[in-house]
């Protein structure tokens, strides 16, 4: 998920950044009124952190009404130095899904995004699918086949990245500019270095291979046609029909043993 932090004191930002990578979440900073209206404005965020004492020509609250009035499902959190309950009470009435006050711990500010993320989401937007494989987007978990999957901030990134374009090839450069927040450089190997990390974890030991090379072009995450078409018409999944067929072939095998 793509957050848009919007804060004025650099330390603060470099520190919760880290924090919020570190969480799964891809981050945008922004350090002026101007900047954060114009990025909210223009890009697609899953949730916006907004400092309500910003710098520029605008003030926070103004910031906080206009996007608010373009982004109606938005979810925001606001910070805010007062300690004053109307002042709360006003950003609220502005368009603040939440606000919290200034000194406050990371986990805190954590929490608060994840319930406003499982509050605001469709399960549609929450969850993403290819075969037996699940991306939990809020609560940042991987499974496939029932199993966990382990992954860094940067494999998760990566893989909802390649979920969100599933059947689609994307680019190297496609990918660092949304993954790595990068411009492309082409003497990098990074994005096959995580391609590989990824195919470890959710490829090998399992069937079918779900992440594709694309010669000349990327990558690609697809569920191979016949096993959708099979699972699709038959409605089961994949995993579980070669579990069935296994234990049916074990049951007839026993079956003609009886028989002897």
């Amino acid at each position: 998920m793509r957050i848009l932090l919007a804060e004025g004191d650099s330390g603060i930002a470099s520190f919760l950044r880290k924090g919020l990578e570190a969480e799964h979440y891809a981050v945008d900073v922004s350090a002026d009124t101007p900047e954060t209206a114009f990025l909210a404005h223009q890009f697609c965020y899953d949730l916006l952190v907004l400092d309500l004492n910003l710098n520029g020509g605008m003030r926070g609250e103004d910031v906080l009404r206009s996007i608010r009035a373009g982004k109606s499902v938005l979810p925001i959190l606001a910070l805010s130095a007062s300690q004053r309950a109307e002042d709360r009470a006003r950003a609220l009435d502005l368009g603040a899904d939440d606000v919290l006050t200034r000194p406050f711990s990371f986990c805190e500010l954590a929490a608060r995004l994840r319930a406003l993320l499982r509050r605001g989401a469709r399960p549609a937007e929450s969850t993403l699918r290819a075969a037996d494989l699940t991306l939990d987007r809020v609560e940042h978990t991987v499974e496939r086949a029932g199993r966990s999957i382990p992954v860094t901030s940067k494999e998760f990134a990566l893989l909802e990245y390649l979920l969100r374009n599933q059947g689609r090839a994307v680019s190297r450069a496609m990918i660092v500019e949304h993954v790595w927040n990068l411009s492309f450089d082409t003497s990098t190997n990074i994005v096959d270095v995580y391609i590989n990390y990824l195919r470890r974890k959710l490829d090998d030991g399992f069937d079918p291979p779900l992440i594709q090379t694309v010669r000349g072009v990327g990558y690609r995450l697809e569920v191979p046609q016949d096993e959708a078409t099979t699972s699709r018409r038959q409605g089961t999944h994949p995993a579980i029909e070669r579990r069935a067929s296994s234990m049916h072939g074990a049951q007839m095998a026993a079956g003609r043993g009886a028989r002897r």
